[in-house]
């Protein structure tokens, strides 16, 4: 009798960066997660790579196109239970830098903001998302 292993679910996190530091945002107040803060992006959906769920979730929590770049960093972690992995790429907005606050719908979201990595350290940060930071500060 063998034993059926499924495949990793998998989320992605677009980072943008600018003057030194990270495009964050704070998630609404519902679900665990609720009222922390977080590097933009979400769950792969089936049949999606992960640039197209990174374009699929920054248009649709933020209204906003960017485009993929390559590969930071990864973490592993669980969510009620489920072992997941969480994949970090660099994200560019088109024109070169980030659009206006005019032009920014907060659809998932309460604010959004840009900060160092020494301010993520001291927010209220989802667990998964510090996992990043290794990763993520050879970049910055």
């Amino acid at each position: 009798m063998g034993f059926r292993m499924e495949r990793l679910k998998s989320s992605v996190a677009g980072i943008a960066l600018e003057g030194g530091k990270i495009f964050i945002a704070r998630r609404v107040m519902k679900g665990d997660l609720g009222g922390k803060w977080e590097f933009p992006g979400g769950k792969v959906e089936e049949g999606e790579s992960d640039h197209e769920a990174l374009v699929r979730e920054f248009d649709e929590e933020f209204g906003v196109a960017v485009d993929p770049g390559p590969f930071l960093g990864s973490a592993s972690f669980e969510h009620r239970g489920i072992p997941r992995l969480l994949k970090a790429y660099r994200i560019f907005f088109p024109g070169g830098s980030a659009p206006g606050p005019e032009n920014i719908s907060l659809r998932e979201h309460t604010e959004w903001r840009w900060a160092a990595v020494d301010e993520i350290k001291g927010l209220d940060f989802a667990p998964s998302d510090l996992k990043l930071l290794p990763d993520l500060e050879r970049f910055v």
